[in-house]
């Protein structure tokens, strides 16, 4: 074990999923866990911006802790709490084996896939397709919770294919709070396993949002977290009004600058936000150390890239980041250059 992860950030708020606590009043916001994004690089870059914020890592699978690299997929640095990783599986005992783990390497939270449409989720029998079958949630959430102490959550969708969302949600719901859950964050879409691709899926069937907001009212002393096609602080303030959380996936990636935002808006922290000087500081740190380490610097950039979305030298910015970064020689240097490129804009202003 590296000790990257060993030292937990308790300044940190503490992560709670009792809704009768004051820490409450505002929905708690999270980053959505995304294959592909938020690994760890992303995960301490968007730390930066909040510093209240839930991040998730990418889905890991169980069977990738058991016969994989586990340093590989669970390292993460200090800074990132509060920190959930999230699992892929549909085993009680490989379910066991990858909470523990979690537990063991300082996770905050655990989470089960129950909502990834995607055909290789599907293969392994997890992700949406677990929709269909709510008993074998709750016995791996039972399992989970039965040997670690930090909170257990799941994230569904509404349902799968030709499911009627009230009965398959709610049904899930049931079924996962009887087993002890600590909270449910729903994507208030349908996943389609037969028709649509996995990037389909996130776009084509329809948003329900009352439906959430209905599950809310009748569990109302349980967590219940909305996620799926916010794509605005201000949007996910509003639909999140009566909800325990909100989640942002995309929008949040592609256009990052708003979660300088984040402490405020929804955890009433006045502090400043990190400024440019010093982000660009932190990141140009942490690409160094990364390199360091045998890495390459588009490992950490690429994450970076929507910073200054719809602003005044973006596009250059982008490009200084993107094409410096391809060399594998290239330095934390780059980052200084990109930035540098947003300054002039201000000053040309």
């Amino acid at each position: 074990m590296t000790t990257e992860h060993k030292s937990i950030n308790r300044a940190a708020p503490v992560l709670s999923y009792d809704v009768n606590t004051p820490s409450n009043a505002l929905p708690r916001f999270a980053v959505a866990p995304m294959m592909d994004w938020t690994d760890r690089h992303c995960r301490y870059f968007h730390r930066q911006l909040t510093r209240h914020a839930l991040l998730y890592t990418e889905m890991v699978v169980a069977d990738a802790l058991i016969h994989g690299d586990i340093e590989r997929h669970l390292r993460f640095h200090a800074d990132e709490h509060p920190l959930a990783l999230q699992l892929g599986g549909s085993e009680p005992e490989k379910l066991i084996f990858a909470a523990k783990l979690a537990q063991d390497w300082g996770y905050d939270e655990v989470n089960l896939n129950v909502g990834c449409p995607s055909d290789r989720v599907q293969s392994g029998t997890f992700g949406a397709c677990l929709m269909r079958e709510p008993e074998l949630v709750a016995r791996c959430v039972e399992a989970m919770k039965s040997v670690v102490d930090s909170p257990v959550t799941v994230k569904c969708r509404i349902g799968v294919d030709d499911q009627e969302p009230r009965d398959a949600l709610f049904k899930l719901a049931a079924d996962v709070f009887a087993a002890g859950a600590d909270g449910l964050w729903v994507h208030a879409r349908k996943a389609w396993l037969k028709g649509l691709s996995p990037k389909e899926n996130r776009d084509i069937p329809p948003l329900d949002y009352e439906i959430v907001r209905e599950l809310k009212r009748s569990y109302s002393d349980r967590f219940i977290g909305l996620n799926g096609g916010l794509a605005t602080l201000e949007q996910a303030q509003h639909e999140g009004q009566g909800l325990d959380g909100v989640m942002l996936g995309r929008a949040a990636y592609h256009d990052s600058d708003q979660l300088r935002a984040v402490d405020k808006l929804f955890y009433g922290d006045d502090a400043d936000s990190i400024d440019d000087t010093a982000l660009c500081e932190a990141m140009m740190e942490h690409a160094a150390a990364h390199i360091a380490a045998g890495g390459r610097l588009h490992h950490v950039t690429r994450h970076m890239l929507g910073l200054f979305s719809g602003r005044p030298g973006a596009r250059r910015y982008r490009n200084v980041l993107s094409v410096g970064a391809v060399p594998r020689d290239a330095g934390p240097e780059v980052i200084a250059d990109a930035f540098s490129v947003m300054r002039q804009q201000a000053s040309a202003a």
